[in-house]
């Protein structure tokens, strides 16, 4: 079963200043893969984050299941997890057992199953050679799956992945969509790979502050493409 995301005419504004970084966006989102994707600066990032409160609504309101992060923002953050762009965002501990260990610290007390959960876990991203490697020692798509790995720990109904494969080489690329798309949660994928985005069920496009589509992902990605090759016009 899939978690129910609404947006109640939630907008974004800077802080002290007049500018939106999201004008007022409905939407209620259930499908099991869903794409977001827009030019550089369109609002696209600020949209997702609304989804575990890394940003708050300015106005209007944002439900994940009913929750409101803005008013129990722990509770939506164990619903929701965020897997940033650049990995080195979120990999805080020495080596790749400890990172996972982190993440697992609330839900398992004992240090022992602890221990032994997260070497399950980085077993399963194929990262089970690498549990006492030092995280910066990794390469760009082993720091990217650790990452993941670290979100999917906490067992997250839904997981956002923000720009997840821009860092990436071809391989390393092919090797993190690979498993995105094979997750069990729900997945909120922002890309600039339009084949990556094709394989969603429905993909918002983002411009200039605002949803302007927001439908299959084959007619969103033309549209995407018209307004880049129209922008790239003028």
């Amino acid at each position: 079963m899939t978690a129910t995301i609404e947006l109640q005419d939630a907008a974004v504004r800077v802080p002290d200043d007049d500018l939106l970084i999201l004008e007022p966006t409905s939407l209620r989102l259930t499908e099991r893969r869903i794409g977001v994707i827009g030019g550089n600066g369109s609002g696209k990032s600020t949209l997702v984050r609304l989804f575990n409160g890394l940003t708050t609504a300015t106005t209007g309101r944002v439900l994940v299941d009913g929750l409101d992060p803005a008013k129990d923002p722990a509770a939506v953050r164990r619903r929701v997890g965020f897997c940033f762009t650049d990995p080195a965002a979120q990999l805080i501990m020495p080596t790749c057992v400890e990172d996972v260990e982190l993440s697992l610290r609330r839900g398992l007390p004992d240090p022992a199953r602890r221990r032994a959960a997260a070497l399950d876990i980085l077993a399963e991203f194929g990262l089970a050679d690498r549990a006492r490697t030092s995280v910066h020692a990794l390469s760009g798509g082993q720091r990217q799956l650790l990452a993941l790995a670290g979100v999917l720990a906490t067992r997250p109904a839904v997981v956002v992945a923000d720009e997840p494969t821009t860092l990436l080489d071809l391989a390393n690329s092919r090797r993190v969509a690979q498993r995105l798309f094979e997750l069990e949660p729900q997945l909120v994928l922002v890309s600039h790979d339009l084949d990556l985005v094709r394989r969603c069920d429905r993909v918002l496009v983002v411009d200039h502050a605002r949803v302007v589509f927001d439908g299959p992902a084959e007619a969103a990605v033309e549209h995407y493409t018209e307004l880049a090759l129209a922008e790239a016009a003028s």
